[in-house]
């Protein structure tokens, strides 16, 4: 078994840290305009402009089982879906708004639909719900609001209730986790009471106290005892969640110093939304390396996809999502089930290392192919058989000096194992090295 202790949590995290890889999808109406989902931040647009979305909004070519499906083919174990983005808007067919996708053209329960359909193939249900409304009466106007330069900011905020939005809130949380079966994350977005602003007080930004976080996290957990939740509402609950970065070492508490339950979320492009003239797509290989690395030290990987406003996913997210299927049809042992490697495992220059939580098998990802012989210290003791893992192809190895010729330059090393390589890579954007360990 791992020798990492990680932070008990009050959800079930067991089926996540073994499931590792998640799909991030985020919808919403600035998928019509293509340009980023803080659109209406970033442009300081007005309720009434942004409405022209709201009237207009009709995925017709939304397929919930084509989505869940694509999930699948990716190695993808569970999904997370934007039930509610910072725009207010919401997917599901909400009693306490009219700002709802039953309300447009489209005139469907998207979040339903997503639910059966991504249960359907197997993999968990996950909602992402934004604290943060920039379309709700009673939200108040802050440093990161559309309406933030408005001269008469402060004195509109007069008249507005953050106490009304949050049970707001908590009345559509209820919905969700009443009304759409089980769902195993709710992925809360997020506190900022950090960012001040220097007109007046009244436009702080907003943190747990705001939210009500307690409240909030309290119904989440009476109604769903189980569900996962991330840190975002200002109270640690079961996950952390570095955003658009790779962590360098596994994230701990900085009280007990034990391992906590993480989620890398990251995007196939610099955009989460639909954006159509984005062009910082990422390349297969650069996307897998960002799942293995998350995976190594210890982390799931949450990646973004962003549907276009006919509701499918175009060939850019598709031609990433197949990088991946590819990859994870052979190679999805070193991931699902897998975490850290033991601390007596040192990676060799070049490669990452995974270990199964059983401890018995340790995977050695070749990011820069070596030619013909690969050498890791300290492995003599443990090593019972290698394999390639995308064939099961047998790697032969010598302990202490390699078999051949070639090696008569280097030092021999009772400790070091090195593998007998082909000298032309296998046909796969990342080999991996299966090791059976006694």
């Amino acid at each position: 078994m791992s020798s990492y202790v990680r932070k008990k949590t009050p959800g079930d995290t067991e089926w996540f840290v073994h499931d590792r890889f998640g799909m991030f999808i985020h919808f919403g109406l600035y998928a019509l305009p293509a340009r980023h989902e803080w659109i209406k931040n970033g442009e300081r647009i007005s309720d009434e402009d942004y409405d022209r979305y709201f009237r207009h909004f009709n995925p017709d070519m939304f397929d919930a089982r084509e989505w869940a499906r694509r999930a699948r083919e990716a190695g993808m174990k569970y999904a997370v879906l934007t039930a509610k983005h910072h725009e207010g808007f919401c997917l599901f067919d909400s009693a306490y708004t009219d700002y709802k996708i039953t309300n447009t053209p489209f005139g469907r329960d998207l979040v339903r639909e997503y639910a059966d359909a991504f249960r359907a193939e197997g993999l968990h249900v996950g909602l992402y719900y934004s604290l943060i409304d920039w379309h709700h009466p009673d939200f108040t106007i802050d440093v990161i609001h559309p309406m933030r330069d408005d001269p008469a900011a402060p004195e509109k905020n007069r008249t507005r209730d953050m106490k009304k939005y949050s049970a707001y809130m908590r009345d559509q949380v209820r919905e969700l986790l009443t009304n759409y079966g089980k769902i195993d994350i709710l992925w809360f977005d997020f506190s900022y009471e950090g960012n001040k602003s220097n007109r007046d007080p009244s436009m702080n930004g907003k943190g747990k106290e705001d939210w009500e976080s307690e409240k909030l996290i309290a119904l989440a957990r009476s109604l769903q005892p189980g569900i996962i939740i991330d840190n975002r509402t200002g109270i640690e609950q079961d996950l952390s969640t570095p955003e658009q970065y790779q962590v360098e070492e596994w994230p701990r508490d900085p009280k007990s110093g034990e391992y906590l339950t993480w989620e890398a979320c990251q995007t196939f492009s610099g955009s989460w939304g639909y954006y159509r003239d984005e062009q910082t797509w990422k390349s297969p290989r650069m996307l897998i390396e960002m799942l293995i690395k998350t995976v190594a030290l210890g982390g799931n990987l949450l990646m973004n996809v962003g549907p276009c406003a006919r509701g499918y996913m175009d060939a850019r997210a598709t031609n990433a999502l197949d990088a991946y299927g590819k990859w994870m049809k052979y190679n999805g042992r070193s991931i699902y089930g897998c975490t850290k490697a033991e601390p007596e495992f040192t990676a060799p220059a070049g490669t990452l290392l995974t270990q199964s939580e059983d401890g018995k098998r340790l995977y050695i990802h070749l990011l820069s192919y070596p030619f013909s012989i690969l050498s890791m210290q300290g492995l003599s003791d443990r090593i019972a058989y290698a394999q390639f893992l995308h064939d099961a192809s047998e790697l032969r190895y010598t302990v202490g000096r390699p078999g051949n010729h070639f090696g008569d330059g280097l030092s021999a090393d009772e400790k070091t194992v090195y593998f007998s390589l082909p000298v032309i890579a296998p046909p796969t954007e990342v080999p991996v090295i299966e090791i059976y360990l006694r």
